[in-house]
């Protein structure tokens, strides 16, 4: 069974865009695919994956409860407990373990919530 070539039938919408036309396009409709999926997850998140994200960042164990602890506390869990650390490490020009460590022991939670104002 030979499949029809209907590509030229199948092009003719997109056929006189330009290439920054097709590029727009592109990202508009990946835009409509992805951010369903990043609803779900900033909705359906839990503890036990954010910890399980802050091990693989190389975050201790004893340190992730408190991390995700305080995140939860301040209403960043939708962020994301390493998107949290990450943001800050950037912030303050160190090691996402460094940035760990101060979150864990109650340091730099006003500076990390300051990140996050404005929904970034």
């Amino acid at each position: 069974m030979k499949r029809a070539d209907d590509f030229q039938e199948r092009r003719k919408h997109i056929a006189n865009l330009t290439d920054e036309e097709l590029y727009q396009r592109f990202w508009k409709l990946t835009e409509q695919v992805v951010d369903p999926l990043l609803a779900l997850g900033k909705k359906n998140t839990t503890p036990s994956i954010e910890r399980s994200v802050l091990l693989r960042m190389g975050i201790s164990s004893l340190e992730t409860k408190p991390i995700v602890d305080g995140c939860m506390d301040r209403g960043l869990m939708g962020k994301g407990a390493g998107h949290v650390v990450y943001k800050l490490a950037n912030a303050k020009n160190m090691t996402v373990r460094e940035a760990g460590t101060l979150l864990a022991q109650g340091k730099c939670w006003d500076e990390a919530v300051a990140l996050f104002k404005g929904g970034k």
